[in-house]
């Protein structure tokens, strides 16, 4: 047995819009080959190139339903008319066969996750809840122009939502203050390190 076996982790990282976090989650996911993202689940359907069981699990409408209904999923959200959720069983799978799990969600995401680590004490052990933010919603403003991906109105529109997201990182068990891809990826990397090392979770010494 290896010693991650005993102390896997369910890494959950949120950010608001703009904030870095799918670069951070790549960039986490390439340095630490005992880590996998957890596949999530969506209504909408697969872009050019994607593929079911990879990219995403690719389900209609009435199944995702069915899976809400049953309480099959973590934490789930209907975003622009479709819907995406991250199921436990494909969480609690792969944290049992010894793999650290990164979840990339949202505030809600993570939130509906707490809640449900409350009720279950395998799930508790191994979450620990990543908030990252730039230092402030000037600078947040700034990422999102340069993006050049949306109008002036969108852009003060995500910076509401933002605003609102941010004022919730003390829900969190880490702030990450983003800095640039470099720095974000070391304090991201002590985290875990760190979490590795707790006692809870700790492969004991041999006498």
């Amino acid at each position: 047995m290896s010693d991650n076996f005993a102390n896997p982790l369910l890494i959950v990282i949120s950010a608001p819009s703009g904030g870095g976090k799918t670069t951070l989650c790549q960039q986490l996911l390439a340095a630490r080959a005992d880590m996998t993202r957890a596949v999530t689940c969506t209504t909408r359907e697969p872009r050019k190139g994607e593929k079911d069981g990879v990219d995403y699990y690719f389900l209609d409408a009435g199944s995702f339903l069915k899976r809400v209904q049953a309480g099959n999923f973590l934490e789930h959200a209907t975003v622009y008319g479709n819907s995406y959720g991250t199921l436990k069983s494909e969480v609690m799978s792969k944290l049992r066969t010894g793999k650290d799990v990164l979840l990339n969600v949202d505030v809600q995401g993570a939130n509906s996750i707490r809640q449900q680590a409350e009720e279950e004490s395998e799930l508790k052990r191994s979450l620990v809840s990543v908030f990252l933010t730039p230092a402030s919603t000037t600078i947040l403003e700034q990422r999102l122009r340069k993006r050049g991906q949306d109008s002036g109105a969108v852009i003060q529109k995500r910076l509401g939502v933002a605003r609102q997201e941010i004022a919730q990182w003390r829900n969190f068990d880490y702030l990450i203050i983003s800095r640039g891809i470099n720095d974000d990826l070391r304090q991201m990397q002590a985290i875990v390190e760190a979490e590795k090392m707790r006692v809870a979770r700790a492969t004991p010494p041999e006498f």
